[in-house]
Order: structure tokens, then C-alpha cells, then sequence
């Protein structure tokens, strides 16, 4: 059993910003606390990006469990080194907070310690930023324990460097030569058992990650290719592996519904199979620590053949979507892999979703709740996965039935005939199977 954390003891009602060494929410539970926002805009950020990224932020506290009561927003040429914000706009939001009866102040740029720290001096009540209501929601959902580890994981590398000291010293009281002195203090025994904690949860997941490369070896083996469901939190992601496998995913009409990847294997209508997994879901300003944190799950977005980038169509700004998920796509390594945009909720505004679609080179709509444009979007799949593959010729023997099960099992037969010698078949295949099986090909074409 892991050794127990000592909490940092908070000062504020509303220990919004405390937890231990456990997988568990940021937020106390027992009433919905009242939160000020607070954002910044910096020099020539787009203002309309950072009004909408307020409201998404709005949107996580009240996912997290407590309510806005009121926003501010400042603009000015570059943050604050003390204070983010400035001392004068610090005592600002600390009277706005007193008005509203605040319990805390969610800032949605991201804050370094010192200022976490200054800010709740000024403010007299908790100072959190945009990472830390993130890490509380991931903590919430996380079911498995491949993805409580991991959330514990960040939650523990984005405290360490918050801890603070209480202020007491435990003395020894032993006598002795080498025994006198003043022990340690409660912060570097903190820091300690953080340290031991986040060593030992890294190892767990290290191990889960190679148990997860041998996996993917595996099915690699079986040639059947690899398609992975990427896109924006709450963009549908979940319901559209319902719709398309029966996979019977949690789904949730909220941010962050589901943590863990599942993966399931599909027919394509042209007979091949491919596996096809759900992802965690991304969001604008995605926490490095659960980038970090989340590796061993995010592989499988890295490994996958093609990427299924699901938009929502009907958000307010799906291009500032799409680009939070690419940023992220490029900071895993799984920026060259190829995808397929699949702009979902059609059903909510017909015209926005085509006008989407004409925009993109390689595009479908769809609506996975109702299951309008499915079958389409199975067969561009299928389609996008052929173009990676070789159409060859093969002759086999009637004594290696082996063989031809391999090209059904791994390949697309188009067609097959036989003559005195054995059977001859048409086939797709890929470059894996295509290597296991250079002996058997022909460059007889079938008639």
C-alpha cells in the first residue's frame, strides 16, 4: 500500500489546489465553491481567442464541480514577474472576490509557484490556474488504474514545486553525538515522499507501456491496420466508437467523459479488418504534465496507421479546436501520420458541416447519434487504408492451405480462381504481409 502524503494545510475555505498521494479531485466536495476567472490578453493575442478560451475555462470549473460568479479579463504587453497580473489588478480581483463571496480565483494563464503563491497573499484566498482544474477533472473520471496512475502522476509533478513550507521544524530528541539538531522540516518531508511516489508511478507506467508494446507488436503480426480517434474533448469521439463498433463507451454529454483508450476491431465493407481505438480528449492549453503523464496511452495515436480527427461542427471556433489537437498530435510525435476529418454533429446545422467539408482536402460529415453518414465514412476508411497497400498476384499450392488463409486473414482478396496447380488469387496487402508472402507472388495477373 503507497505511504500515505502529508497535505499542505490551506489557509482559504476551498481547498481547491490540495490533494495527496492518491488519485483524486483538487475540489472540496461538500459544497460547489464560488470561483472569480480571471485571464490575461498578452501583446497581439487574438482577443476573440482568448474571450472564447474564458468561456471554455468557464466550462471546466463548472465540469470540476463548482460555479463561476464572475470574469475578468486584463490586457496587457507581457505578464507580470510577480504577480501575472500586476499588484494593482490583483487587489481589483481580490475586492471583485469579496463581493462575490469568492472561494477562489481561477486564472486561465498559466502560473509559475512564486506567483501562485503572491497572488494568494493579495487575493487572501486560493489562486489557481487553468492546469489545475484540468488535472482536478482528470482525477475525477480517471476509472482504470493505468489512468489513476497517470493523473496522480501529474497531479504530484505539478505540486512538487508548489509545496510549501509550514513553517514548523520536528526536533530530535535523542541524545547522543551525530543525534542533535533539527531534524527535518515538514516541507522537505513532503518533498520526499512526493519524490518516492512519483519515482515509483513512473516505473508502474514504464512497465504498462512495454506490456503495451508487446500488445501492438502482436496485432502488428496479424497485419490488420490501425486507425486511431483523435479530436477535441466532448467533440463526440466516444459515441462515434458506439456507433461504428458497439463498443459501449461511457459516453457523457461533458468535457473529459472518458480517460482510458479503448480498442476495438472492425469489419470494413470490403471484408478486411482494422482495429480502431478511442483516445483521451484534447483541450486549448492541454497541461504538459498530463501529456507526460498520459505517454504510455497516447502511443497508440503514434502507432496508428491513419488518424479519424473528429471536429465538432457545431462549436463555436472548430478550427481553434482542430488546432489544439494538431499542437498536441505534434508534441507526441504523431504529427506525420495521415488523417481523415470527420466533422461531427451534422445534424445540429447541415450547412456549417458541408461548408467545413469543402474546406478540407480529405473531409466527411457525419452525425454519430443518429448514424447519418457511418457507412460513408467506413468506407473512406477503407479506402485511405487500401491506398497504403500493394495489389499483387499470388499462386498458391493446394498442399499450403496455410498460405491461402494468411492472404484472407491478412490481406483484401478481390478475387481467386484455381487451376491444375493450386489457386490463384488477387489480393491487397500490406507492406508487412506482402514480405511474408514475396514466394507466392506471380506476376501472371488472374483472369
Amino acid at each position: 500500500m503507497p505511504e500515505r502524503l502529508v497535505p499542505v494545510q490551506a489557509s482559504h475555505r476551498g481547498a481547491f489546489g490540495e490533494f495527496g498521494g492518491e488519485s483524486r479531485g483538487l475540489i472540496d466536495r461538500t459544497f460547489r465553491e464560488r470561483i472569480v476567472l480571471a485571464g490575461v490578453v498578452l501583446g497581439r493575442d487574438d482577443p476573440d481567442r482568448v474571450d472564447a478560451s474564458m468561456k471554455e475555462l468557464a466550462q471546466l470549473v463548472d465540469t470540476a464541480g463548482a460555479d463561476p460568479v464572475a470574469s475578468v479579463l486584463q490586457q496587457r504587453e507581457a505578464p507580470d514577474i510577480a504577480t501575472y497580473v500586476g499588484s494593482g489588478k490583483a487587489a481589483e480581483i481580490r475586492d471583485l472576490s469579496e463581493q462575490h463571496d469568492a472561494d477562489t480565483v481561477v486564472f486561465d494563464n498559466e502560473l509559475t509557484p512564486a506567483q501562485q503563491g503572491n497572488l494568494e497573499t493579495i487575493l487572501n484566498r486560493s489562486a489557481l490556474d487553468r492546469t489545475a482544474v484540468i488535472l482536478d477533472i482528470f482525477a475525477q473520471n480517471a476509472s482504470s488504474l493505468e489512468g489513476r496512475s497517470q493523473v496522480e502522476l501529474a497531479q504530484l509533478r505539478y505540486r512538487l514545486p508548489r509545496l510549501r513550507s509550514l513553517g514548523r521544524t520536528f526536533s530530535q530528541q535523542a541524545g547522543g553525538i551525530g543525534t542533535r539538531g533539527p531534524g527535518e522540516t515538514q516541507l522537505e518531508v513532503d518533498r520526499r515522499r512526493l519524490m518516492s511516489r512519483i519515482r515509483k508511478l513512473e516505473q508502474d507506467l514504464a512497465r504498462i507501456r512495454r506490456n503495451r508494446a508487446t500488445q501492438s507488436k502482436a496485432r502488428r503480426r496479424t497485419s490488420n491496420r490501425s486507425v486511431a480517434i483523435v479530436g477535441y474533448t466532448n467533440a463526440g469521439k466516444s459515441t462515434l466508437l458506439n456507433c461504428m463498433t458497439d463498443a459501449n463507451v461511457l459516453v457523457g454529454d461533458r468535457l473529459f467523459a472518458t480517460l482510458d483508450a479503448t480498442t476495438r476491431r472492425l469489419q470494413l465493407p470490403g471484408g478486411e479488418a482494422f482495429y480502431f481505438t478511442d483516445t483521451v480528449g484534447f483541450v486549448r492549453k492541454l497541461p504538459h504534465q498530463l501529456v507526460e503523464a498520459f505517454r504510455s496511452t497516447l502511443d497508440v495515436i503514434v502507432e496508428a496507421d491513419l488518424l479519424v480527427h473528429v471536429v465538432d461542427a457545431s462549436a463555436l471556433d472548430p478550427y481553434g479546436d482542430i488546432e489544439a489537437v494538431r499542437s498536441v498530435l505534434e508534441e507526441i510525435g504523431a504529427g506525420e501520420i495521415p488523417e481523415l476529418y470527420v466533422f461531427n454533429k451534422s445534424d445540429i446545422d447541415p450547412q456549417i458541416a458541408k461548408w467545413l467539408v469543402e474546406r478540407e482536402e480529405s473531409a466527411i460529415a457525419v452525425s454519430a447519434r443518429t448514424g447519418e453518414g457511418i457507412d460513408a465514412l467506413l468506407r473512406m476508411v477503407g479506402g485511405r487504408l487500401r491506398s497504403a497497400t500493394s495489389e499483387v498476384c499470388l499462386e498458391v499450392p493446394f498442399d499450403r492451405g496455410d498460405i491461402l488463409a494468411m492472404a484472407y486473414r491478412e490481406g483484401q482478396v478481390i478475387q481467386e480462381t484455381s487451376h491444375s496447380a493450386g489457386w490463384c488469387l488477387k489480393v491487397r496487402l500490406d507492406e508487412g504481409s506482402l514480405g511474408r508472402l514475396t514466394e507466392f507472388v506471380s506476376n501472371e495477373s488472374v483472369s
